[in-house]
């Protein structure tokens, strides 16, 4: 990472852009009104006011720059309520591109996991996942199960170069098969380049051996396919067999191995909002095709109007471009390469869709129950502008049973870049801030917190510097 870098340049052309507000640009250099921001939102950078952030790296979810190929089908929109055009469209996108037989559309991808976890989960269950994502867990312990954690132990080590921390511990999931019985383990929960462990993918002959194992026990593998396409790349760059293949067959091989998929569209498909639950299960379909009727509206639009549901299935079309998919991660390690170079502590291998930096190394004094990446996070919003998320014990949230802080392992920031929206400038002005920061690492304070929510409370808590300030 430390070479000297090459870049891929988009497969596009800028052709409209979204101005800044006056207050956006201003903020860069006034760091009293940034400072009186963070403080108004309780140290969280979910509660600022967007006309306070500069860069904004809080997601890459909904962020996205749509083409103008979607934009026009926007205009295109079948509003019906029953039958929309848009939906056929986007059922043969799915069809073609992830291979599974059945969609139920939904407005988004949490709510395509609330309904999946409903109909398969009683209580009692367990559900295996190759680390956990905020949203995916928090319905699995809804619905009545325990979540267990099944990654490899690289997964959560920050520092160590491994091509696919992604990866289920076989040995770890057989274990817990042969403890609880496969009939307490509704389905196997994959991540497609896991999130909460900075973007990282799991391989082809990973998947292919849990197939196997999972077909021994006949338990399905219900794939969480947001970020699909990023993991396909990083399988056609570190896996040989898969050096000559496209970014579409790969995708669809990937989907072969599992029985269903959640997605949300706000990613990898490049739309502000929407998402879907797509599987082969005909019985699965029947019951989600009558439960997305309750909780999100008719099954030819699951809460959407047709113009998203068209931004969709194109969406789902250029999101399988391989010069796109190649520029959007060259892109992100274009940043980490910058920070690397700088000895700024980040999670490597690069992931797929941000950088992601180890509080823990970068704040050493900051003890796990004073909060380190949301301090951090909240550091860097006040020195730059920037706008990024924590993922750490915050996230975690609590035990459902004991109450109890679970401690991650890994203390994060993440940096989520959204797609075909910043220039390779915008990195640069990050690397220099983030840079700058560290340099001065040591006068950031810890955080003590003074109000959270029952569920995903990283999106609603409130903190306060443990001293006077939050940078001295």
């Amino acid at each position: 990472m430390t070479r000297e870098f090459q870049i891929i340049p988009p497969p596009y052309r800028i052709k409209a852009v979204e101005l800044l507000t006056k207050k956006q640009v201003d903020i860069i250099d006034n760091r009293k009104r940034r400072e009186i921001a963070i403080k108004k939102a309780g140290y969280n950078t979910f509660l600022l006011e967007e006309d306070d952030v500069y860069i904004d790296f809080l997601t890459d979810s909904g962020t996205n720059a749509m083409s103008d190929n979607q934009w026009a089908g926007m205009m295109l929109g079948d509003e019906a309520y029953a039958g929309s055009k848009n939906f056929y469209h986007l059922e043969k996108a799915v069809r073609e591109i992830y291979g599974y037989k059945y969609l139920v559309p939904t407005h988004q991808g949490r709510a395509a996991e609330h309904i999946m976890s409903k109909i398969l989960i009683k209580p009692g269950d367990f559900v295996p996942n190759n680390m956990y994502f905020t949203t995916r867990r928090v319905h699995q312990e809804l619905a009545g199960a325990m979540w267990i954690d099944v990654s490899i132990k690289e997964a959560h080590e920050s520092a160590t170069w491994h091509p696919f921390k992604g990866n289920v511990d076989l040995e770890k999931l057989e274990k817990l098969i042969k403890k609880v019985g496969a009939s307490k383990i509704p389905y196997m929960s994959l991540e497609a380049n896991v999130n909460m462990a900075g973007g990282q993918p799991f391989s082809m002959a990973n998947l292919r051996a849990l197939r196997k194992l999972c077909n021994k026990y006949r338990i399905p593998i219900m794939l969480d396919g947001t970020r699909v396409v990023e993991n396909a790349y990083f399988i056609q760059q570190r896996e040989n067999e898969f050096k000559s293949k496209t970014i579409k067959e790969i995708v669809r091989e990937i989907c072969s191995y599992t029985d269903g998929a959640t997605v949300s569209a706000k990613k990898d498909i490049l739309v502000n909002i929407g998402g879907f639950l797509s599987c082969n299960n005909e019985k699965l379909f029947l019951e989600a095709k009558a439960l997305v009727v309750v909780y999100e509206g008719l099954h030819t639009y699951g809460g959407l109007a047709g113009r998203d549901m068209e931004a969709m299935a194109r969406g789902i079309y250029e999101m399988v471009n391989g010069r796109h998919i190649a520029a959007r991660v060259n892109q992100i390690e274009y940043l980490g390469h910058l920070l690397l170079k700088a000895k700024v502590p980040i999670m490597v291998p690069v992931g797929g869709h941000g950088i992601f930096l180890d509080a823990k190394r970068f704040l050493p004094h900051i003890p796990q129950k004073q909060y380190p990446a949301q301090a951090l996070c909240a550091a860097i919003y006040s020195e730059s502008g920037i706008r990024g998320m924590e993922r750490g014990i915050v996230s975690s949230g609590r035990d459902p049973k004991t109450g109890k802080e679970r401690e991650s392992k890994l203390e994060l920031v993440r940096l989520a870049i959204p797609r075909r929206v910043y220039t390779h400038t915008d990195m640069d002005f990050v690397a220099q801030a983030i840079i700058r920061l560290h340099k001065m690492r040591k006068k950031i304070s810890g955080l003590k917190m003074v109000y959270e929510t029952k569920q995903l409370r990283f999106f609603q808590a409130k903190f306060k510097p443990i001293g006077e300030k939050l940078i001295k």
